[in-house]
């Protein structure tokens, strides 16, 4: 596990290998998504600090959803879960008393899957995947199989594909980013966060082991997902017709939601008592990276 601190340097610490964006000068001040309804007629919202932490949804959440359902406005959710098919991610949003339908979700995934380039013939995917990822929302031309189920994929397969950190334990990085060396091949990451609230803490994300392995590898890496424009892309082709400046990024980190939210010209929500900095005052935070949200609230 990782504290608040420890992530947010490593977040810098990447920082050049980021989007670059422009922000406010100040943000305004809230409690709720409620104070910012006269500002935005639509929400792309991250799911993890924002709607749910882990496997529990954040209280007045899925009400707060439902009004803004009523007042008109419209809601995408945008994820880097790419742990979950979108059937996954529908049923665990309903179980948790969400309403959104399938055109509502974007995953770091589904971009993934839509954008893997070609490989060989008779090369596949070796997925660092959740046990029992089937891999069945993949394009049917695309192979895919677990790395952990076939270790000698390290040296035949054709790419490799980071969904979840499941699985993955740190001396894993070591032996893959060898495999890298010894082997270029096409690295792609569908989640790009470096950790993820949960209800023990933060856990260690996709994204932490793919920098890891850049730095060890020298190798490239191709991200899919929250803070880049692939994810904002196909975010936005769903609200289509609503200005930029009417649509807010909501969203818990400062180096993925805010971040990317900005550079894609939308303006961002940042929400504080849930995820990244639940328990910080968040000004230190933004005056040492310069990332500053529109609004910052201290609840869904």
């Amino acid at each position: 596990m990782m504290d608040t601190h420890s992530a947010f340097q490593r977040y810098e610490s990447i920082r050049a290998t980021l989007p670059r964006a422009e922000f406010p000068q100040s943000s305004r001040s809230g409690h709720d998504l409620s104070d910012t309804t006269d500002d935005f007629d639509a929400y792309i919202l991250d799911a993890f600090g924002v709607l749910n932490r882990g496997e529990t949804a954040i209280d007045g959440a899925v009400d707060r959803m439902a009004d803004l359902r009523a007042a008109g406005k419209r809601l995408i959710v945008l994820t880097n879960a790419a742990s979950y098919s979108k059937s996954e991610i529908l049923a665990k949003y309903h179980r948790l008393g969400f309403d959104f339908d399938r055109s509502e979700v974007v995953s770091s995934r589904d971009v993934a899957f839509a954008n893997l380039p070609q490989l060989p013939p008779s090369k596949v995917w070796a997925a660092v995947a959740a046990q029992g990822d089937d891999f069945n929302d993949a394009p049917a031309s695309v192979p895919i199989v677990h790395l952990a189920d076939e270790p000698d994929l390290l040296h035949t397969a054709g790419g490799f594909l980071l969904l979840s950190s499941a699985r993955w334990n740190a001396p894993d990085g070591a032996v893959l980013a060898q495999a890298l060396n010894d082997n270029p091949r096409p690295l792609v990451v569908a989640n790009p966060d470096l950790v993820a609230p949960r209800e023990g803490g933060l856990s260690l994300e996709p994204g932490l082991i793919a920098h890891t392995i850049i730095a060890h590898a020298g190798a490239k890496a191709t991200f899919y997902g929250k803070p880049y424009g692939n994810a904002f892309t196909a975010a936005l082709d769903r609200l289509a017709g609503i200005p930029l400046h009417r649509i807010a990024m909501v969203g818990d980190t400062l180096h993925t939601d805010v971040l990317g939210g900005a550079a894609a010209g939308i303006r961002t929500i940042l929400v504080t008592d849930h995820g990244l900095f639940r328990g910080h005052d968040i000004e230190p935070f933004v005056a040492k990276c310069g990332i500053r949200p529109d609004w910052i609230v201290a609840t869904t």
